[in-house]
């Protein structure tokens, strides 16, 4: 039987209304929304006044399946229920022996199991029992498309606004990478001036020092323009500061930019409505060069364009060059991409 798989704010709600789960899963690649989940569970299960003698927490590498049961079955001192966390459960080597108490596990016990980079296997007895008594959360990586979202809604819970250019620009220089994101952001939500909680792109050059001007977003925009002398001065600063401007990264972001144009060629129905709808998109800012772009670089173009790129990410990792260096790799790329 499969797991109980529910999302992120579903099993957040339950955990702040108090309707505990006799065992988790927090399973998956994304390391953020596992911690999370576990963290809220140290929060709310248990008071500041139960949890020396009713929480423990096990390292996967550092116990074994007969420990963490008997931990399960103890019953709480003076409190309604106790908390076993195991964390890191994917280095636990008897893992599965866990099915053994997951089968029938004690109401009064709450057992975390957090499982990161990677799952379960679903075919075997521990997912199975889960799946009859726990709940279970597959904590995926987010695609970049939807990282302007996440940092929105990050913010709003927090009552502080973001420019729409200063999302990208987080975007663009963190990834997808949630827990480092999430730890810059706290960090310019403290350097924010207490008349204007707002953070803006001159705020981020200051605090983590990416240029606002010179970065992928805006290169990506001069592209999709044709901005020829812009472009060529942000591969000029990539090229003098090849430490906080990566060219696999620059790459990469091109790569998805016309592999997202080729779709947005391929679609009927052109409306911006309808794109963002085909891209994942939720904000219109996230639409507009692709639209500018349309009009520059035809489908036929596009696709050549696309080959170049795949070309350059080979010439990087020195396929078919002995001694070309990244910053003249970019500058050949940005003439072929438009001329």
């Amino acid at each position: 039987m499969a797991t109980k798989e529910l999302g992120f704010e579903e099993i957040k709600r339950g955990i702040l209304a108090g309707n505990f789960a006799p065992v988790y899963l927090f399973q998956g690649d994304e390391s953020y929304f596992i911690d999370r989940l576990t963290d809220m569970l140290i929060e709310n299960v248990l008071d500041d006044s139960e949890r020396d003698f009713n929480q423990i927490i096990f390292y996967g590498l550092e116990t074994n399946a007969r420990t963490v049961i008997a931990s399960c079955k103890r019953f709480p001192m003076m409190a309604e229920r106790q908390l076993v966390v195991l964390k890191e459960a994917q280095n636990m080597k008897d893992i599965e022996e866990l099915a053994h108490y997951v089968k029938q596990p004690l109401q009064s016990t709450v057992l975390v199991i957090n499982y990161k980079h990677g799952k379960l296997d679903g075919r075997k007895k521990l997912a199975a029992e889960i799946g009859k008594t726990g709940l279970a959360f597959e904590s995926k990586k987010l695609y970049e498309n939807r990282m302007p979202d996440f940092i929105i809604r990050y913010l709003q819970e927090k009552n502080v606004k973001i420019e729409q250019k200063a999302s990208l620009l987080l975007t663009d220089y963190l990834g997808n990478d949630l827990s480092k994101l999430t730890n810059e952001l706290e960090k310019l939500i403290i350097s924010l001036p207490q008349a204007n909680a707002q953070i803006t792109p001159e705020l981020i050059e200051k605090n983590i020092g990416v240029s606002k001007d010179y970065n992928n977003f805006e290169l990506q925009k001069a592209i999709a323009s044709k901005d020829v002398l812009k472009a060529n001065r942000i591969v000029k600063y990539f090229e003098q500061n090849p430490k906080n401007n990566p060219l696999i990264v620059t790459l990469t972001v091109l790569f998805n930019f016309f592999a997202n144009l080729m779709i947005c060629h391929y679609e009927r129905n052109k409306t911006e409505t309808h794109l963002m709808s085909a891209l994942g998109f939720r904000y219109n800012f996230q639409i507009t060069d692709y639209m500018q772009a349309m009009k520059n670089y035809p489908p036929a173009k596009t696709m050549q364009i696309i080959s170049l790129i795949r070309t350059a990410d080979a010439q990087s990792k020195g396929v078919d060059n002995v001694s070309l260096p990244d910053g003249k790799l970019l500058a050949e790329l940005l003439y072929r991409i438009m001329h």
